[in-house]
This record gives C-alpha cells, sequence and structure tokens, in this order.
C-alpha cells in the first residue's frame, strides 16, 4: 500500500465515522424530541402545581390567622379565670370573716 492509497483509505474511514456519528446525532434528536402532546401535560402539571401551591398558602395563611384568634379567645377566658378566683377568693375571705365575726358574737352573747 502506498501513500496515496493510505490517504484514500484513512479519508474513507474518516468519512464513514463522521457518516455514522451523524446517523446517531439525527437517530438520538429524532427519538427525543418533546412532542406537543407532552409540552401541554406539562403546562397543565405546572398550572396544577400553582394552584396547589396558591392553595397550600391560602390554608397557611388561615391557619395562621385561626390561631392568632384562638391564641387571643385563649388569653381573653384566662383573664377571665383569674378574675374569678379572685373573686372567689375574696368572697371566701368574706365569709370566713363574717363566720368568725358571727362566732364571737354567737359565744359573746
Amino acid at each position: 500500500m502506498n501513500r496515496t492509497e493510505f490517504v484514500i483509505a484513512t479519508a474513507f474511514i474518516l468519512f464513514l465515522a463522521f457518516c455514522v456519528g451523524w446517523f446517531t446525532c439525527w437517530l438520538v434528536q429524532r427519538f427525543s424530541r418533546v412532542t406537543t402532546a407532552d409540552v401541554a401535560e406539562l403546562d397543565e402539571m405546572a398550572k396544577a402545581l400553582h394552584d396547589a401551591e396558591e392553595t397550600r398558602d391560602q390554608a397557611i395563611t388561615y391557619l395562621q390567622q385561626r390561631e392568632a384568634e384562638l391564641s387571643n379567645q385563649l388569653s381573653q377566658t384566662e383573664a377571665e379565670l383569674r378574675a374569678a378566683m379572685d373573686g372567689l377568693r375574696d368572697a371566701r375571705h368574706e365569709a370566713e370573716e363574717l363566720r368568725g365575726y358571727i362566732e364571737r358574737t354567737n359565744q359573746g352573747a
């Protein structure tokens, strides 16, 4: 094999390698192409995700508002309970004083 034949054989092999590479690239692009249906499905999924996130945000806001209302109501109820307990303590103390007064009065008479 002389030098010219070697160059021609090498050029032919390189051309075949190029053709095989190009064909492979074309096949990969052909099979991995995104169809319109896939794009539409992705758009629907994105919209559903957006709606779900919006609903989640609304639920979180509602829960935070409800928690604040319940905390406020609990604070008010605790304050009312403290006031009632103080009133009851005062009433018990007054009742004890009256009992003592009545007993002293009855013993003195």
